[in-house]
């Protein structure tokens, strides 16, 4: 989130969005418009309720961001594992993206992204990227 508060707002992608939170953050922070993805039923159901219970607009739906057609965005977030954070970059979402959900010591295998900033907390990164 601390990354995600740097950027211009503008359309953003929340990819594996879990419980919703990131995607409320992007909302909050001015991101307009704001999208969530999750293979998960449930973790849609709940992302969904999250945004409702925090008044801000964020489209939820089911699918798969390593598969399915994904909707057109500035940004795109993911605190996902390393492999599918990879694989997610490799599909070329938008310009910009901000990751995280693996360890510091784990490296970032995106050759066609340029690291542009990175934060270590308690053993785990978040890394802000740039399409190449």
């Amino acid at each position: 989130v601390e990354l995600l508060a740097r950027p211009e707002p503008g359309s953003v992608l929340d990819a594996g969005c879990g419980s919703g939170v990131v995607a409320v953050a992007a909302a909050r922070l001015g991101f307009e418009p704001v999208f969530a993805v999750d293979v998960d039923e449930a973790a849609v159901e709940v992302a969904r309720e999250t945004a409702r219970a925090n008044g801000v607009k964020v489209d939820v739906t089911k699918g798969d961001v390593l598969r399915d057609e994904l909707p057109a965005v500035d940004l795109v977030v993911a605190n996902i594992e390393l492999r599918a954070v990879e694989e997610l970059l490799a599909r070329r979402a938008a310009a910009r993206a901000i990751t995280s959900g693996y360890l510091a010591s784990e490296r970032l295998r995106a050759p066609d992204w340029r690291t542009v900033d990175r934060l270590e907390l308690d053993g785990w990164a978040a890394d802000a990227l740039e399409a190449l």
